[in-house]
């Protein structure tokens, strides 16, 4: 089983074998991907919302590996999906192939380069410069906001 984030509908993507998507990636989809994406599901693709503990599992991986703000609500449903389903997913995605390894989900890229490590990121403060393992809106110490870092 493959789950299918939009990506897979933009490139064409032929899979084999059954497949599931989200409700949501629907709603990203226009045109001939949005055609794919509906003759899929008219065939046969599984289109599931995945249930709280599956959401919650994947909300406490991205947070961990810091990509809890790179992930839209889609990205989130779709990682579930995959997760509840045990399944392939399907994405070009970095951040979400990152949170899928820290799900132990396996990955499938499309059209670019699937990741090659996981990464935890790194927090650093815009205006003092301090460096944090976990993402917060805001310095503690001085207040500016901060940005994601790589870890190296």
């Amino acid at each position: 089983m493959r789950v299918l984030d939009s990506s897979a509908f933009i490139h064409d993507y032929d899979p084999d074998g059954p497949v599931a998507s989200v409700p949501a990636v629907r709603d990203e989809l226009k045109d001939s991907a949005g055609y794919r994406f509906d003759a899929m599901a008219g065939s046969g693709m599984t289109v599931q919302s995945p249930g709280d503990d599956a959401l919650r599992a994947v909300r406490s991986a991205a947070l961990a590996t810091g990509d809890r703000d790179a992930l839209s609500e889609t990205d989130v449903s779709v990682l579930a999906v995959a997760h509840e389903l045990d399944a392939t997913l399907v994405t070009d995605d970095y951040a979400m192939q990152n949170v899928a390894g820290e799900l132990g989900v396996g990955v499938e890229a499309i059209a670019q380069e699937g990741i090659t490590e996981r990464r935890d990121w790194h927090f650093q403060c815009q205006g003092c410069g301090r460096e944090f393992d976990d993402d917060r809106d805001r310095c503690p110490v001085c207040g500016s906001g901060l940005e994601r870092k790589n870890p190296r």
